[in-house]
């Protein structure tokens, strides 16, 4: 794929049209000249990487906290703080409207504050959130603090993957990011399970604990050294290359890469909204935006909200449901990210829209499928191709607008489930399933597979000037 670029001729004065293929130049002259793997250098270590990643999934882990808080802490809000049934959705609802703020401004605070300020300024909304609920006497303490949760979920949704993917070597990006979705469930889950043991109060308190072991973290791990490089600050993006890489890695070939892109889109004007759906990038929107769109209404979240009721309505015990439901996530989840970097992104994607046709017409066993098959394939895999597939300049308009895509599809899905369901519970699952299979004619027709390309590739082969 080859980049135009319009340039004044010093010389003469006269405009000359240049087709360089510079990405494909560059991996050319590095391949003659050495074999090495991105990342995998003499002497190179993955241990400041893994480190990173664990650090930045905490957000991940109260992100999925947030989410799971609503439905165990329900009954004991609704006893001690005296609270109506519909001023109770109003504190399930609005972490959603939240998000939807976090959404749309996380990609220009994490281009402005750097991917760490941006987990930093979430994490201290989430503190507060939380401490606000704990110290709540009546609703509107609990609405400002699920507020603040919110927006810190929405700000940490989009920029955990996005850090993960600009830290990771190739050969490891897909299942690093993957770890982002399983700290998520493994968040749902934990929440599910303790808050049958604890208190409201204390299962706000202890959604505090991710947040502080995040903010710890942020001092000692480097920050993206694409953002760094991004910015200009050339000093501080080797040392941050070489911090991820080991001190003996030979970091020469990534470096080049990088710069080399940067400087293909320092000619390139700086993205606002409506420039997104220029042809150059119309592809990458619509992947991105595409999968989101399909990830939520394919009906994840009326499940996730309501199946106690779904149990309940099957006949089966709905503490043991959600419970089964809860831990299942987990080990799924964990199986789809080993899976990421080999078997790839799209055939995870289509394991879990076909079993999904079996949903309609299986109760429990349906639901766990469902539940299985979305934690594995649609439930990761959106987020990790939404890191991949935008260039540095437009990743923080267009993944401000995947994300809020994302958390609106959520909220719509949420509201309208008991709705479809009074409506008719077969035609609100055979809905459903006609969503999923149209997903798999998207994957199948625009997704591409990204598994072991560098990012500067992956968006060279899909945005065109």
């Amino acid at each position: 794929m080859t980049i135009t670029q319009e340039v004044e001729n010093s010389r003469n004065g006269q405009r000359e049209s240049i087709t360089e293929p510079l990405i494909r130049q560059r991996k050319a002259s590095i391949h003659e000249e050495s074999p090495q793997l991105e990342g995998n250098g003499n002497g190179g270590s993955m241990f400041m990487v893994f480190l990173s990643t664990f650090v930045a999934v905490c957000g991940s882990f109260d992100f999925g906290s947030c989410v799971g808080f609503s439905a165990p802490a329900q009954s004991g809000i609704t006893s001690d703080l005296g609270l109506s049934l519909s001023e109770y959705s109003v504190f399930g609802s609005i972490g959603n409207i939240g998000a939807m703020v976090g959404a749309i401004t996380s990609g220009k605070v994490s281009d402005y504050l750097g991917r760490k300020g941006a987990m930093r300024m979430s994490s201290i909304f989430c503190v507060v959130g939380w401490l606000a609920v704990y110290f709540a006497k009546g609703s509107v303490s609990l609405d400002i603090g699920r507020l603040c949760t919110g927006y810190g979920m929405g700000v940490l949704s989009y920029v955990v993957p996005i850090f993960i993917a600009e830290i990771a070597p190739k050969h490891l990006r897909g299942g690093l990011a993957t770890l982002n979705q399983l700290m998520i469930v493994t968040g749902v889950s934990f929440t599910f399970i303790i808050g049958t043991l604890v208190s409201w109060r204390t299962l706000a308190l202890i959604g505090v604990l991710p947040c502080c072991v995040l903010l710890v973290g942020l001092l000692v791990i480097p920050e993206s050294p694409r953002w760094l490089a991004k910015v200009g600050q050339q000093k501080e993006f080797e040392l941050s290359l070489r911090k991820l890489r080991g001190k003996d890695a030979d970091i020469s070939q990534e470096t080049a890469d990088i710069q080399d892109y940067l400087q293909t889109l320092e000619h390139l004007p700086k993205a606002q909204i409506l420039d997104l759906f220029q042809r150059r990038y119309l592809v990458s929107l619509i992947v991105g935006v595409g999968l989101m769109v399909f990830q939520q209404f394919g009906g994840i979240n009326g499940i996730c909200f309501y199946v106690s009721h779904i149990f309940e309505a099957a006949g089966f015990p709905s503490a043991l449901g959600t419970v089964i439901y809860a831990c299942i996530q987990v080990p799924i989840t964990g199986l789809g990210a080993l899976l990421m970097d080999k078997a790839g992104r799209r055939p995870l994607l289509f394991a879990h829209e076909i079993f999904l046709e079996a949903v309609p017409t299986l109760a429990l066993t349906g639901i766990l499928t469902y539940v299985g098959s979305f934690s594995m394939g649609m439930g990761a895999v959106p987020w990790v191709i939404m890191s991949e597939v935008f260039p540095l300049n437009i990743k923080g308009t267009a993944g401000s607008l995947v994300t809020l895509v994302n958390w609106f599809g959520s909220w719509v899905v949420s509201f309208t489930f008991n709705f479809l369901m009074s409506w008719s519970s077969y035609g609100t699952f055979l809905l459903y399933a006609a969503v999923n299979l149209s997903a798999i004619l998207f994957i199948a027709k625009m997704v591409p597979e990204t598994k072991g390309r560098t990012l500067e590739e992956i968006q060279a082969s899909m945005n065109r000037s």
